[in-house]
């Protein structure tokens, strides 16, 4: 069997769910015609890396994995979704890179360049103080980030996606209990998981408030340049806090800080139904079998 210490996770795609493994990635969706359509990847070699094991190093390189296999996943769930046939012409290299970097781009002027430009136009024509401009800017990006989260799950289809997130959550639950993953086994599990990239992308949040902090008040191009270049740096913080708070979960101080991010799941995940768990528990037995499969060839190997 795979090795049982090695940390899964995943995240919720269009009608299905994608799950990393040490070796492989799984993604499994519902086609339209009730069936679960499947398939797995090999991890990018970067991905695997001695650098992922170096602290704060690693917490980018997780971002910049977890962009690229999402975008992946949610590609290849949008075609089984639709009922497209998976051997059809696939995407261009050139496209998925324009779709990532334009993905990226949104988001770096939404929550980082727009509350930085509120603040400077806002707040600091009221105000000489350093702290209260970047406090001011912190505000607005936590408000942006909420606000977008609540307005997007307006949306039906995203409703659906953060249903199959919550499966997603449940069936890691499951088999961090060593369970088998059954749907009666999965349901018992809650839909928030201390691990979920909801925590990751508020530890950012706040992360990014007490860096910026140590900056001051430059001017507007200066202050723009380092909310964007310091974005590596902050990723890495925000990697290893959310690391040390997994490792000693069965703190209480811990466990109350994590407190708040289990609280904002709320807004990104939904009760699942049935059908929605056994394709997350499809996701997790495939990438388990693709684990021990690769693991199986690296011993014949030897």
């Amino acid at each position: 069997m795979a090795q049982q210490s090695f940390v899964y996770g995943g995240q919720a795609v269009i009608e299905g769910v994608m799950i990393r493994g040490r070796h492989v990635y799984s993604i499994a969706a519902r086609h339209p015609d009730g069936s679960i359509r499947s398939v797995t990847h090999p991890v990018p070699g970067w991905g695997t890396s001695r650098w992922r094991r170096v602290p704060f190093v690693r917490g980018t390189l997780v971002l910049a994995e977890s962009l690229v296999i999402g975008m992946k996943a949610l590609t290849y769930s949008a075609q089984v979704a639709a009922g497209e046939e998976e051997n059809e012409e696939p995407i261009p290299a050139w496209s998925m890179a324009l779709a990532l970097v334009t993905s990226l781009g949104l988001g770096i002027l939404l929550f980082f360049v727009l509350p930085l430009v509120l603040t400077h136009y806002g707040v600091d024509r009221f105000t000489g103080s350093s702290i209260l401009s970047n406090l001011a800017e912190g505000g607005f990006r936590l408000a942006i980030f909420f606000a977008y989260l609540g307005l997007v799950g307006l949306m039906p289809t995203i409703r659906r996606v953060f249903a199959y997130h919550a499966a997603e959550h449940m069936s890691v639950h499951a088999h961090e209990a060593s369970l088998p993953l059954e749907p009666d086994n999965v349901r018992k599990f809650p839909a928030a998981h201390a691990r979920c990239g909801t925590a990751f992308l508020l530890t950012v949040m706040i992360v990014s408030i007490l860096v910026f902090a140590l900056l001051g008040t430059p001017d507007l191009p200066l202050r723009i340049a380092s909310r964007i270049f310091l974005i590596p740096v902050i990723a890495g913080i925000s990697y290893e806090i959310i690391r040390f708070n997994a490792a000693h979960s069965a703190n209480v101080l811990v466990r109350m800080s994590t407190v708040p991010s289990l609280m904002l799941q709320s807004l990104t995940t939904r009760k699942p139904e049935d059908d929605q768990i056994e394709v997350a528990i499809m996701a997790m037995k495939v990438a388990i079998r693709g684990d021990e499969a690769a693991e199986a060839a690296l011993i014949e190997a030897v």
